[in-house]
């Protein structure tokens, strides 16, 4: 009999879709969570505490597609490539900080032309990074607390990029005034970004540099104890050039009962939709209708349940496509349109490391496919596509046409079904599509009368 999910093996796999909206490779906030465990046990936290710090671990950058289209706005240029380049400065340091917004303000501008941008952006504030900070860090906590985690999680996101000498983010908290969680993270995180760009030798002269800065010097003392432990970063390694490896987690995270599997879905849910302006809530709402249909096929709570979920993670693979394409308002280039075509395989390969979630990953991956073969990523025929698969295609499209877009406003329900008629049996199913119309153009004559 096949062991039930933790929290830990579920959250492991859907963070690598917090990775890459950070900009970061897949797996960091696992290989995180590799490095604060060690610390953990060297400082011989209890069980209970091993388990939420991981769990912090995982979860640290939940509140990062919160602030991507204010990174995007305020530097001009992709997102996902600022906020990765950033981890690798010290941006705590007036100079250096200045150093790296010139760098990447509006790259290919002139340094008039990048100027003028930011104090059109920033009304001349130097609080950028707090105001980004703060999105970040308010939201994961509440993702945190949403799923059900203890307090002391929270607490860890929240404080995430607080530094040991008060010069961190955005509270300016100090030393010992940083909960002791928030600490390990802000170190492991660092010490994660730099070995896998610079190397061990070069993580470490790191943390001298930084210590009584960044980060508290007994925990440096601590981290510089495994120094030498060549085991120890020889998996890190390992778990670097293979993102897919099963990581070592701690077997006393709890079971995850099927209502918890639910609020997970539900936050990740809320974590794509806050990526972008023009996607709040769409997730949810490509859930709802996919549950609309299901429900009036006569599904039974199991498989209408299935494709709720599926709904609410379909576009879970979109946090890795930047948000320079996302809220462009004219039409995309070639380059640009296969970034955007690569997020249903981003989706698919992320869901597809939870266990008894690979059928999940298949359908929710399968969201832009179409009946004619001429849909994304594998191009899949209609003899491939199962009703599953058909429910959220049309569920995706129904929204997309009826919500606000970049580039046009939301379209009046007849024209929205007018639309999805002519794509019937080329692209979408006619006859969910039918069902649909039925249930929304009913209720719309219902509300006028």
């Amino acid at each position: 009999m096949q062991a039930a999910l933790t929290f830990a093996e579920i959250l492991s796999a859907l963070s690598h879709a917090l990775d890459i909206t950070e900009g970061q490779p897949r797996g960091h906030a696992v290989r995180t969570a590799y490095l604060a465990l060690r610390i953990g046990k060297e400082l011989r936290l209890p069980d209970t505490d091993l388990c939420d710090l991981y769990i912090a671990s995982l979860l640290k950058d939940a509140g990062c597609s919160s602030n991507a289209v204010r990174v995007y706005k305020v530097f001009a240029a992709d997102d996902l490539l600022t906020k990765r380049n950033v981890k690798l400065v010290n941006w705590s340091n007036p100079l250096e900080s200045m150093r790296f917004a010139l760098e990447h303000i509006m790259p290919g501008a002139n340094i008039f032309q990048k100027i003028v941008h930011a104090l059109k952006e920033t009304r001349g504030s130097v609080g950028v990074m707090d105001e980004v900070t703060l999105a970040r860090c308010t939201r994961g906590a509440m993702i945190a607390r949403y799923i059900g985690f203890p307090e002391q999680v929270a607490k860890a996101i929240e404080y995430l990029d607080e530094h040991w000498d008060g010069k961190g983010s955005p509270y300016k908290l100090k030393g010992e005034q940083i909960p002791l969680f928030a600490r390990i993270l802000c170190m492991c995180q660092t010490m994660e970004v730099f070995a896998v760009t610079f190397g061990v030798d070069a993580t470490y002269e790191m943390l001298q540099q930084r210590r009584g800065k960044w980060f508290d010097p007994e925990l440096v003392r601590v981290a510089a104890s495994f120094r030498d432990d060549r085991a120890f970063w020889a998996l890190h390694a390992e778990m670097l050039h293979n993102p897919d490896m099963t990581p070592p987690m701690p077997d006393f995270t709890r079971q995850a009962l099927p209502s918890d599997i639910d609020r997970v879905c539900e936050a990740f849910a809320m974590i794509v939709d806050a990526k972008s302006s023009f996607t709040a809530e769409h997730s949810r709402r490509v859930a709802h209708y996919a549950v609309q249909l299901a429900e009036a096929l006569g599904w039974d709570a199991e498989r209408v349940n299935f494709i709720y979920r599926a709904g609410l993670l379909h576009d879970i693979g979109k946090l890795g496509v930047s948000n320079a394409i996302l809220e462009k308002p004219g039409k995309l280039t070639d380059d640009e349109f296969v970034a955007v075509r690569a997020h249903p395989r981003y989706t698919y390969e992320i869901l597809r490391r939870i266990r008894s979630f690979a059928w999940l990953a298949e359908v929710a991956g399968a969201h832009h496919e179409r009946l004619d073969g001429r849909g994304y990523w594998q191009g899949r025929t209609a003899e491939q596509l199962t009703t599953e698969m058909r429910i959220l295609a049309v569920a995706d499209v129904f929204d997309a046409l009826s919500a606000e877009r970049p580039y046009r406003p939301a379209l009046p329900l007849e024209q929205v079904f007018e639309i999805m008629e002519r794509d019937s049996g080329a692209a979408l199913d006619g006859e969910l599509v039918q069902i649909l119309k039925s249930l929304h153009m009913d209720a719309t004559h219902a509300q006028a009368a």
